[in-house]
């Protein structure tokens, strides 16, 4: 990068601490507001704001529009990452402490790196990543199993299977990212898949009948200041400086969020959420960490055979939204 377009220090460090801190809070925050709100629903209020808000801000600049391809793109992309990835994250929170939660969804690289090599074939099970999958799972099967004298409680089974299908559905998302037709500049990208995502979620809810017997005037002042954060914090700000930074920054650098968000969960989670914080919870912590370090730094070995695009993919752990 040439020094007269490097940005200042400060700005660099304020955008890495709300991808740090502020999408590692968010956890805490989602728990706070399905206490009240159903998850479905709650979800579905914040991505059809943050997308409504995205993608009138960048019509107003002269950005145009996505086309119907595009769209349609978009919507299958939604339906992937917000009602089954944020529609279970929501979920899984009503039975799971929110550290737990982002410690489980911090998972994602290990099925991206399964996909790879075993649907893909665009990368190869070597030593080093067998190593990081077995760590992986070593992590989760602490996190849910039940074996005793590990202090705090296994994870709600229902829960904790909901998480893997939601990391599972993001892999996968990720993946097709990369192949389908999407508008090239990544805040409508980002913009239109919340919206469509925001209308899903609202359909999904409305499926689950979670509008029955449900009151606004019921909600807690908490309750609405903890979807409020997630809509200008998580989802506006939080992708403002994610974008930005990953047009002054290395992938690999912004990628870090992934190994520092669940870490922050954990600590927000135990020290405002009042969240227990057990052995269980920091060796299952620690052994998906040091699976997600090692999958993330691991170099593509790319089979002779892929395409062109796979050899100019982005690492495991990114996405245009990243985790908002």
């Amino acid at each position: 990068m040439d020094a007269s377009t490097k940005p200042r220090a400060w700005k660099v460090l304020l955008a890495f601490a709300i991808i740090y801190f502020v999408w590692g809070s968010t956890f805490l925050a989602i728990r706070v507001g399905v206490r009240e709100v159903p998850p479905f629903l709650l979800a579905g209020m914040r991505f059809l704001v943050a997308g409504v808000v995205l993608y009138i801000w960048m019509r107003a600049k002269g950005t145009p529009s996505p086309t119907r391809r595009e769209w349609t793109s978009a919507t299958l992309l939604a339906t992937l990452i917000f009602v089954f990835d944020y529609g279970l994250l929501f979920w899984a929170e009503r039975r799971v402490p929110s550290g737990r939660a982002a410690v489980m969804m911090a998972t994602i690289p290990a099925f991206m790196a399964l996909g790879e090599i075993f649907l893909l074939r665009t990368q190869r099970l070597t030593p080093r990543l067998a190593f990081a999958l077995l760590v992986g799972m070593g992590g989760v099967a602490v996190l849910v199993g039940h074996a005793s004298g590990l202090g705090d409680a296994a994870i709600d089974t229902a829960g904790a299977c909901a998480l893997v299908v939601a990391a599972i559905s993001w892999s996968l998302a990720a993946s097709l990212s990369r192949r389908l037709p999407l508008p090239a500049e990544k805040v409508m990208s980002s913009g239109a898949q919340m919206l469509a995502g925001g209308v899903l979620l609202m359909l999904a809810a409305t499926l689950l009948g979670e509008f029955r017997g449900f009151h606004l005037r019921e909600v807690s002042r908490g309750a609405w200041l903890s979807l409020a954060y997630l809509i200008v914090a998580g989802s506006i700000i939080g992708f403002t400086a994610y974008v930005w930074l990953i047009h002054h920054e290395s992938p690999t650098k912004v990628g870090t969020y992934a190994y520092v968000n669940p870490v922050v969960a954990v600590l927000v989670g135990y020290f405002l959420g009042g969240e227990a914080l057990g052995v269980r919870t920091i060796i299952g912590t620690a052994l998906v960490l040091v699976s997600v370090v090692v999958i993330t730094t691991t170099p593509k070995k790319i089979e002779r055979t892929a395409p062109l695009s796979e050899l100019e993919s982005p690492p495991a752990q990114m996405s245009d939204i990243g985790r908002l």
